[in-house]
């Protein structure tokens, strides 16, 4: 009586070990083209009000998420991708999902200004994270200039606050939107760096390659 156990055993050794290698190749394909359909499907019946994508920089892996509003965050893998999607699960919507295609124009934007060939975003962006005086500050970091720098003091006093430095530090150290909303173009008085969410590394690589732009 010949046993399945048989078969696989009197089949030749490529014959039984190619199948689980073919298997495992393409079930990443296969679950990659699942995940994007159903990402349409939520898309098309509004239940999903929250968009991300990771994509990897010169500055490390960064999150990209958007509502249907615009932008809404920009992480750094140090603040744990994790913990920014359940932020944004509990502040915007529990409907948050991979959505790539959503983000793809914020991708090129970014990998354009990585590359040296943008100076400045054009896209919609969703201040859902901020308000107050917070906001404000983060609305002025974009009129700061490709290749300037402005220093927490010089922010406050443009805002009519002049008293106001470590509200401007602070809201430049919690800015939901790095690198696209340009808190790195604020430094101490004295031309130190501060702080900065995607830490000292990350804020002296992206000065530098505006300078040298």
């Amino acid at each position: 009586m010949t046993t399945p156990e048989s078969n696989t055993r009197s089949r030749p050794r490529d014959e039984v070990s190619d199948e689980p290698h073919r298997a495992t190749d393409a079930a990443p394909q296969q679950l990659a083209l699942l995940h994007a359909r159903l990402a349409d499907a939520a898309d098309e019946q509004g239940l999903l009000d929250v968009a991300y994508r990771i994509i990897d920089t010169p500055v490390g892996p960064l999150l990209l998420a958007a509502t249907e509003r615009g932008l809404v965050r920009v992480a750094f893998e140090r603040e744990g991708f994790d913990a920014v999607l359940a932020h944004l699960a509990e502040r915007v919507s529990p409907r948050v999902l991979r959505a790539p295609s959503r983000l793809d124009d914020v991708a090129r934007q970014l990998e354009e200004y990585f590359a040296g060939q943008r100076r400045a975003f054009d896209v919609r962006l969703d201040h859902a994270l901020s308000s107050g005086f917070r906001a404000l500050v983060q609305q002025h970091l974009p009129h700061i200039p490709y290749g300037h720098t402005e220093s927490y003091k010089q922010v406050a006093a443009v805002l009519g606050n002049p008293g106001a430095v470590r509200a401007v530090g602070t809201a430049c150290a919690t800015n939901p939107l790095p690198v696209v909303v340009p808190c790195h173009r604020v430094l101490r008085t004295d031309g130190s760096l501060g702080g900065y969410i995607g830490g000292l590394e990350a804020k002296t690589a992206l000065l530098q390659l505006e300078q040298a732009a």
